[in-house]
Formats: C-alpha cells, structure tokens, sequence
C-alpha cells in the first residue's frame, strides 16, 4: 500500500546579529516559491522575537508573536493538505499554467507565442495555475517593460510592450472564463498605456527615387518594391509561395496567403507591375533568398544610395502603401480589407495621416 508524502511544515527560529530571532517556516520536502521561482525550503515571515526578555512585557510580547507564527503555520499546512489531497480542485489548482499557455498559442497568433515565451523566461520554466496571483502578473508586467531589443538592445517600444501585456491579459480572462483560474485576476490589473504612433512612410516620388537606384541585393530591391505594391509584413513575404498565387476569375492575378501575425485567411489582388518584382515564376518560395538580415543595414545602405533620409524601416513600406491607397481615393474599408485587419479602426490612422498630409497642403498657400 502506497502512501502520499505530506510537506511537513515546521516553525523554526534563526538568530539574528542584533539578538533578536527571526521567525521562519521550513517545509519538508520543498515547495515551489513562486516569488523567487524556484523550490525552497523556507519562508521569512517577518516577525521577530526578543532573544533575552527582561521583564513580563517582553515575554507577553514574544508570546502574542509566536502565537501569531503558529497561526500562519497551521494555516500553511492546511492549504498543502487541502491541495495534496484534491480537497480544493487539485487538478485545476495544480495544472500547468506554462502548459495551458503554449496550448493556447497555437489557436491564437504570432504575438502570443512572443509572449509565452518572455513569459516563459520570466517564470525560469515553471508556473502552475496556483501560482498566478496579482503579485506574479505585476512583477511580469514590469518586467515586460523593461524586455530588450535583441538586435539593439534596446528596450522595447511602449506600444510593443502594451501589445504583450493586453495579450497577456486577454489569456487571463480566459483562463478565468475557462475555470483554470479561481479569481478573476485582471480585475485588479493595471494596463499598459499606448503611445500614439508615429507612422513613417514613403511619398510616391520616394518609391519611384527608390526603383531607379541600384541595389546590391536584388531579391531585397524586388521584395521592398513589391511590399509597397501589396502591403505585406515581411513575415507574410518570406512565406509567400508561388502556390499562393493563381489566375482569379476576372482574368488577374491574386494571393490566397494566411497571414504569419493574425493567422486571418486572404485573397488579395495582386497586379501585373507587383507581379514582375516576383521574377521568374516557380515552385516553392517566391523570394527564396531573402532574409531579415537583408531588410536591416542592407536596407538601410540602399535607401542612402536613393537619398532618403527619413528614419524607415522594412515596415514603413506597409505604412507607405496604405497612406498611397488613401491618398489616391480608396475608400477606408477598402484598405482595411487589403492589409486583412480585423478592425477598421487599426486602419483610421492612416486617414488622419492623409488628412494631416491635405492640411499641410492647404496651409502652404499664402499670400502674405
């Protein structure tokens, strides 16, 4: 007959320098720490003894103390009966929170498995769904804030950082609406704010500057020209298949592609001119000799060699064809289903950068 091992819970006293006794709890065998991450035997309560009492209100003092360590003992040890037992849901209260997170990684986007994965260096590898307490998301919400570059090393955007902790919170709510949870954590979470951002971009003389200046690597030039023809993240660019593109029914060209960050199902219009940048037609991958380092400094020496000065990168050539598309009548619900947003307000911005573009226009006439 097989026997459960119980952690034992022992209240024990450490001297201090100062004299007085340091009351601790040692657990036997050890348990995880979710503070600290990492097993341990013991827990400093806080609460200190007098080494040597003088008179009756000393030893009344260390009396009410020690009934109060006593207290927090028993408390302890009841809380790991009820959990070694099943006696509080052991099998929810035990579950891997890691585990829960990964599984739903794979229903969701890109952006969540970035986030598990910080969350996942955050925690040293082992969180359980016991150990998610407001304290635990707090610490990961500063540390999120602080997360760094690995390219720069430099910190992340606040935006990029609002982005992981919205995810992170979004995960919460569902472990919650799921039963993992037995509280409702984000209710005394606080959020991240977002940044308006700044949207870098292209003007068309730009773009046009930019296809007659030579560039040492080609699949480079013919993928950049062809994000500001079609709007695609350079993550769906370096998936794009020649699969993925077929004759449509009105006799041109269109994508069928599931975009890398959303996972959202598309077919896109492709045109003859963004078609060229493709080359010559294949099998397997369109631009099968690009890379990410290729849209880093590579990217950068060709736009000096067209000089252009403005502060842009790969994905500003995003922002470039939706500010053209707006810029040359296409209507806002139009362009939101050409980049595949899900909602129609992620598109706004580019129509006030538009309307900011139309203001600047005007203010440039006078005739003082």
């Amino acid at each position: 007959m097989e026997y459960a091992t119980i952690t034992k819970v022992t209240l024990r006293k450490e001297k201090l320098r100062s004299g007085k006794l340091s009351l601790y709890l040692d657990y036997y065998p050890p348990i995880w720490n979710p503070h600290i991450k990492k097993m341990s035997r013991r827990e400093f309560l806080g609460l200190y003894l007098i080494g040597n009492p003088k008179d009756k209100f000393e030893l009344d003092y260390n009396e009410e103390i020690m009934l109060k360590a006593r207290g927090i003992r028993a408390t302890r040890e009841l809380a790991i009966i009820n959990e070694e037992f099943g006696f509080l849901d052991r099998t929810k209260k035990q579950a891997d929170f890691l585990e829960y997170f990964e599984s739903k990684t794979k229903e969701k986007y890109q952006k969540w498995e970035i986030v598990y994965k910080h969350f996942k260096d955050f925690c040293n590898g082992r969180c359980l769904m016991k150990d998610v307490t407001i304290g635990l998301c707090n610490d990961f919400r500063t540390y999120i804030l602080k997360i760094r570059v690995k390219q720069s090393g430099n910190i992340i955007s606040r935006n990029s950082a609002a982005g992981y902790w919205s995810t992170f919170r979004a995960l919460l709510k569902l472990a919650y609406k799921e039963g993992w949870l037995r509280e409702n954590v984000n209710d005394y979470l606080d959020r991240i704010d977002w940044e308006e951002p700044k949207i870098n971009y292209l003007e068309i003389e730009e773009v046009k500057r930019l296809a007659a200046t030579p560039c040492k690597v080609d699949v480079l030039k013919r993928a950049s020209l062809f994000a500001c023809m079609t709007g695609l993240r350079i993550s769906d660019i370096l998936q794009l298949r020649w699969e993925n593109i077929e004759l449509s029914p009105d006799g041109g060209y269109c994508m069928r592609i599931r975009t890398q960050k959303t996972k959202t199902q598309a077919t896109l219009p492709l045109s003859d001119e963004a078609l060229s940048y493709c080359g010559e037609q294949g099998r397997g991958m369109v631009f099968k000799e690009l890379s990410r380092a290729h849209t880093r400094e590579p990217f950068k020496k060709w736009l000096k060699d067209a000089g252009i000065k403005k502060k842009i990168t790969f994905h500003g050539l995003r922002h470039t064809y939706a500010t053209l598309l707006i810029t040359n009548g296409t209507d806002i619900y139009t362009v939101s289903k050409m980049l595949t947003h899900k909602n129609v307000a992620t598109t706004q911005i580019y129509a006030e950068v538009v309307n900011q573009k139309k203001r600047d226009a005007a203010n440039s006439i006078s005739l003082k």
